[in-house]
């Protein structure tokens, strides 16, 4: 669980697990906190792979300018061995005006770099992935619950069914649930959610995006959004579609059997990954990635107009592939 907001005095923070959902939920919470108490704050967010331990300590020197900061380091797990020596020294002695926000995806790589974290006294957030059909469910339940919900067990139940793993899937389709339906949600109200969904889903759209079909992209979003389906499952579809293109593109093997086995996945969506990731670049995957990323955003309130940010998005995915793919789009229009 996600540990207690920053203190004013806290300056080290450790974000660690595999759980992407809990770990972005974490490092908005401290943003969050910092930004209350620091409004001007300086907010820095840095990707481990790759950073130069020069532009590292350009960030976390004293600002001439005073004023509170906070830097976000993200996959230290991935970082170079001067990198996680320079993170260690300056956990020896950091700067009383700066947060500082590491955050490792899980497992053994670069572990000492938290274990000096810790013993130096940063606060921890452990983001463990859920595997337990049990877990989901509490996870379910919190998410109503936040949403000013409440569900009844068999909805549970029905809806981990429907939905599996994906955090972000439950987590949409459980607000969604409760601005639908408010108060108690049953079972056959989860029934109905996606009943009403059955035609046209964010998945029937990612697949028209990833395939490089634009007007059926178009066609298919504009049905979706037509049936009710909620902008944030078409945005999480559209970027766990994209992202994992990307897993098994990034991968040399073409055997489904090794690539779920690797990528921990199942078969059947290994196969689909493949089918999808055909006449893409890694280059094209990467700039679609960002892309999701905005969208992410956008749909939960940056954007004026949900509705034209998830277009805008489509169109632009779709242009990515035709630019810088290996093949031709399956089909396209305007």
């Amino acid at each position: 669980m996600p540990a207690a907001p920053v203190e004013p005095t806290s300056r080290l923070r450790v974000v660690m697990g595999e759980e992407e959902l809990l770990r972005s939920r974490a490092v908005s919470a401290v943003r969050t906190a910092v930004l209350a108490r620091h409004e001007e704050a300086e907010v820095h967010e840095l990707q481990a792979a790759g950073l130069p331990v020069g532009e590292l300590a350009d960030v976390l020197a004293p600002s001439l300018f005073g004023g509170h900061r906070l830097v976000v380091v993200s996959g230290v797990h991935e970082c170079a061995a001067a990198l996680a020596d320079a993170l260690i020294g300056y956990a020896k002695d950091p700067d009383p005006d700066l947060t500082l926000v590491i955050v490792h995806f899980g497992g053994k790589r670069n572990e000492a770099l938290v274990k000096a974290f810790t013993a130096a006294g940063a606060a921890v957030d452990e983001c463990l992935k859920i595997t337990s059909a049990g877990d989901r469910g509490a996870f379910v339940r919190n998410e109503v619950r936040s949403a000013g919900g409440r569900i009844t067990a068999d909805a549970v139940v029905a809806l981990v069914d429907a939905i599996g793993a994906d955090l972000r899937q439950l987590s949409a389709a459980a607000t969604q649930l409760v601005s639908d339906f408010g108060g108690t949600v049953d079972a056959d109200a989860v029934a109905r959610f996606h009943q009403g969904q059955a035609e046209v889903s964010g998945f029937t759209v990612a697949e028209r995006v990833l395939l490089g079909d634009r007007a059926g992209s178009i066609e298919m979003l504009r049905w979706a959004l037509e049936r009710g389906v909620a902008h944030v499952l078409i945005a999480d579809a559209i970027a766990d579609g994209v992202r994992t293109a990307a897993r098994v593109a990034a991968l040399s093997s073409t055997n489904p059997g090794e690539l779920a086995r690797v990528l921990k996945m199942p078969p059947w969506k290994v196969k689909k990954a493949q089918a999808q990731s055909r006449g893409w670049s890694i280059d094209g995957l990467q700039q679609a990635i960002g892309v999701a990323a905005d969208l992410n955003a956008d749909v939960k309130g940056a954007a004026a107009s949900a509705d034209y940010a998830l277009e805008r998005a489509v169109r632009r995915i779709v242009t990515i592939r035709a630019e810088t793919g290996r093949g031709r789009p399956a089909r396209t229009g305007r």
